[in-house]
């Protein structure tokens, strides 16, 4: 990298994780991209960093984002992590090809920026530490995305590229960078790797640096391990509710790809559900189906049973009683469970526009499940379903003509009808300024536009051809997941050739 430039009122530049030591990272300066070039920026992600909208254009930013200068402060360095994937023990990981340059403080507190794609690390382990422009404009997308729809993710503050720069997947491609932006990117892993190494000194260190950043609630409790592992049970328990609720397949749900904050990390063959199938998997890496969309939610309280193991070491009773110390932990899990179960409940009420307070039966549950299960048998369109229920009018029938958009989605009208009729009972009893303003508060929970592979795939093509102007046009889209969107396409079905499109570990 080139010496180093001037700030740029961009903030003042700290680095939290390079006090902990040599032990954590190796630090180096990466490889930037050859004649690079601006593909995207978000407007969002920089005013949560309180930067200005047009911060990309000051000078020396471009060779900054590409890797190839840095700013007074920043220390890229790749952190080391272990993990199970696709639960097997894995052994040790890493930054393969993300570099953490440092952390700013803003309006909004302390975010670190990392950037992926910026060349070899130690751990890349046989890899080239780079990302492609596909895998990158995904990513970038996905995160504000996410963001926009309300729930817990990575931020993306820009794609740089390069097209001189080859690299080589399942075909040539070009080389991108995605500066990628979270107030940390702790993982499962990184406890895992100190604790299966014999390390136990580092993970009390690691896990007092986490206390002290990100759970300083948890420092005064009575244990702080079972208090911060419950906190992050229920911060990950909130998240793959969330998930669920807006048919989010994350696709490896490895314990390196969970962060330590209950943020959504590492998009890589992730998919939205077109047609709703539980058992979808929507990695074709993954032949067992581990990650399939109904079992996430397992697959996360997993995880944390892993991240349970990896900090045992710091229980204060494991050496008279390991057994009971153990225990101590997997019952801090449980409010995995609880938390889960009512954060997916609430979230799949709004979705119906239905008012807990008057579900005195506890029947909200058994219509919402028998919903989910007439969409499954008819693998109707999961976004497009729950966005036409805004237009449903209890008030007529089910085959009346201002249901007939809902009803016309399923093949079995008699089995939509039971359903609905049940749901138009249900609704008949909210109070009177609920139903009146049940479109609205049902739209402003169902998203018209989501990112579907096929969305991402027309902007990815363009790009590739050299043309950018669609990776921003559906950004600006998906900034607003919750309007109806000015090109009807967006919100559209899918097409036809949709379904031949395939994502994996590589995308």
């Amino acid at each position: 990298m080139n010496a180093p430039l001037q700030a740029a009122g961009l903030g003042r530049w700290t680095h939290r994780f390079a006090s902990l030591g040599p032990d954590f990272f190796t630090e180096l300066p990466g490889t930037g991209l050859p004649d690079p070039h601006w593909v995207a920026t978000s407007p969002e992600c920089a005013a949560l960093l309180g930067w200005p909208e047009d911060w990309w254009t000051r000078p020396g930013m471009l060779d900054v984002f590409a890797g190839n200068a840095q700013l007074p402060g920043m220390k890229p360095l790749a952190t080391v992590y272990s993990g199970h994937q696709f639960g097997v023990w894995a052994g040790q990981l890493g930054d393969g090809r993300a570099l953490l340059l440092g952390g700013v403080d803003g309006p909004n507190g302390h975010f670190e920026l990392q950037l992926k794609g910026a060349g070899m690390t130690p751990y890349s382990r046989r890899g080239d530490g780079r990302a492609v422009l596909r895998s990158s404009i995904r990513e970038f997308l996905c995160s504000e995305a996410m963001a926009a729809l309300g729930i817990p993710t990575t931020r993306a503050l820009a794609i740089t590229g390069s097209t001189t720069l080859k690299v080589q997947r399942e075909r040539v491609e070009t080389g991108a960078i995605v500066t990628r932006v979270a107030p940390s990117f702790l993982r499962f892993g990184h406890f895992e790797h100190f604790t299966h190494h014999g390390m136990e000194a580092r993970t009390r260190e690691l896990f007092e640096f986490f206390v002290r950043h990100h759970a300083p609630d948890c420092a005064d409790a009575p244990n702080p391990v079972t208090a911060a592992l419950a906190q992050v049970a229920a911060q990950t328990a909130e998240l793959i509710a969330a998930w669920q609720a807006v048919g989010f397949m994350h696709g490896v749900m490895n314990t390196d790809n969970m962060s330590m904050l209950g943020l959504t990390i590492d998009y890589g063959p992730f998919g939205f559900m077109d047609g709703f199938d539980p058992g979808h998997i929507c990695n074709h890496s993954d032949h067992q189906g581990r990650y399939a969309f109904a079992r996430q939610p397992q697959v996360a309280f997993w995880n944390l049973h892993a991240l349970a193991q990896a900090l045992l070491p710091l229980m204060p009773n494991v050496d008279s009683d390991a057994e009971a110390a153990g225990d101590e932990l997997i019952e801090s899990l449980e409010v995995y469970r609880e938390r889960f179960g009512s954060a997916l409940l609430g979230a799949m009420r709004s979705k119906l526009g239905l008012s807990a307070e008057v579900d005195e039966r506890g029947e909200d549950g058994p219509l919402i499940d028998d919903w989910l299960r007439l969409l499954a048998a008819h693998r109707t369109d999961y976004t497009i379903a729950h966005r036409r229920l805004a237009g449903f009018d209890p008030a007529q029938s089910a085959e009346a003509s201002a249901n007939a958009a809902l009803r016309d989605l399923f093949l079995d009208r008699a089995a939509f009808d039971t359903w609905a009729a049940r749901y138009a009972a249900r609704l008949k009893i909210e109070p009177a300024d609920a139903l009146a303003t049940r479109a609205r508060r049902t739209n402003a929970v169902n998203p018209a536009v989501v990112l579907r592979n096929h969305l991402a795939e027309t902007a990815i093509q363009r790009a590739e051809a050299g043309d950018f102007s669609e990776v921003r046009r559906l950004l600006a889209v998906l900034r607003r997941p919750f309007d109806t969107p000015v090109q009807a396409s967006d919100a559209d079905f899918p097409p036809d050739w949709a379904q031949t499109l395939e994502v994996s570990c590589s995308s």
